[in-house]
């Protein structure tokens, strides 16, 4: 009988942004590039999505979608 060791896993940490985060990383991609924010955290969304990050593309979508809608508020008001 060979003696074999169970395999484990090494849990990776969750770098999973809170909403309050997202929130701050909309705040400074509109500070800095104003109507292009939206453009630019999409660009980050797609970009990670491709390397295989899901987390931090949701996370970019999030901030695209947050940008979105604060542009949208603004106009309306």
């Amino acid at each position: 009988m060979s003696s074999t060791s169970p395999i484990t896993r090494i849990k990776e940490p969750d770098f999973t942004p809170t909403p309050r985060d997202v929130g701050a990383m909309a705040e400074v991609l509109e500070g800095r590039h104003g109507a292009f924010a939206a453009a630019i955290a999409e660009f980050f969304a797609i970009y990670h999505g491709e390397k295989g990050d899901a987390g931090r593309a949701w996370a970019w979508s999030g901030v695209a979608e947050l940008v979105r809608q604060r542009e949208r508020t603004r106009l309306e008001s």
